[in-house]
């Protein structure tokens, strides 16, 4: 299938490593140049250095972009600068680090306030910088990655389970307000992929439990009726879907990625 990604631009935060960084690969490697955002340069020139090797892409194809989405003043002046080097933007990836894991009674204001620029204003800033060159253009794809906790909320990820929940109706209703404009929007819910937050979870719940990672990992892959880990590529390879021109009908929906380990039927 053609994803009718050659020549289009996508705009990917927390791009340096993980879902973001595999789906800014995949689209690269369908033709699309991209922008790769993310607080760490070293990791963000690493990224681009992988892409351009493994894609063929010219070097004027892939940009990276050091911000923190908390950071309104940089985030609009990053996605001027993309819009102006590419002219313009078709497609945004919207992901962020997942916040600390705790409790009501452990979580503090201070990880509440930074939870919510992060995951919520983050991704308000990033779209609302990203529509008029997407209206110009005369539509887009944007997408949001989430969590399989909004579907299914997971005990010991309040902060998570909260504001993301909040991300996803704002990208509920958004599509509504924009599919006139041609702007489709998806959120992805990824379960238990291998990336290194993934991991960080896993031994945070060994140390608190007093078990090996291991034993973890192997209670949670017993979880998942497909019996394992996602990988970072099986999550892209759905994620450029939703967000190619081939995808012409779906919006303003949640996707879930991960092995079917969520039993909802909505």
């Amino acid at each position: 299938m053609d994803l009718l990604l050659r020549g289009k631009v996508a705009v990917i935060s927390g791009a340096s490593q993980g879902l973001g960084r595999a789906t800014a690969h995949l689209l690269a490697q369908e033709g699309a140049r991209v922008a790769l955002l993310s607080r760490s340069r070293e990791k963000l020139e690493d990224a681009r250095r992988d892409i351009l090797a493994q894609t063929g892409q010219e070097d004027d194809a892939v940009q990276i972009h050091p911000l923190d989405v908390r950071d309104k003043a940089a985030v609009e002046q990053a996605i001027q600068t993309i819009r102006a080097h590419f002219g313009g933007i078709d497609i945004l990836l919207a992901n962020a680090g997942g916040p600390p894991a705790g409790t009501f009674e452990t979580i503090t204001d201070e990880q509440y306030e930074d939870a919510f620029q992060t995951l919520f204003m983050g991704t308000v800033r990033l779209i609302r910088a990203v529509l008029p060159s997407m209206r110009t253009r005369g539509g887009g794809r944007i997408g949001i990655i989430t969590s399989q906790s909004v579907k299914a909320p997971m005990p010991g990820l309040l902060l998570s389970n909260a504001i993301r929940a909040g991300v996803t109706g704002l990208a509920r209703t958004l599509a509504n307000e924009v599919a006139k404009d041609g702007i489709l929007i998806n959120c992805f819910a990824p379960g238990r992929v291998d990336t290194e937050r993934t991991r960080t979870l896993d031994a945070g719940i060994a140390e608190r439990e007093g078990l090996s990672v291991e034993a973890v990992k192997a209670r949670m892959s017993g979880e998942i009726p497909l019996g394992r880990y996602g990988t970072p590529e099986e999550f892209a390879r759905v994620a450029a879907f939703y967000l190619s021109f081939a995808n012409t009908y779906v919006t303003g929906q949640t996707i879930l990625i991960d092995g079917g380990k969520v039993g909802t039927l909505w």
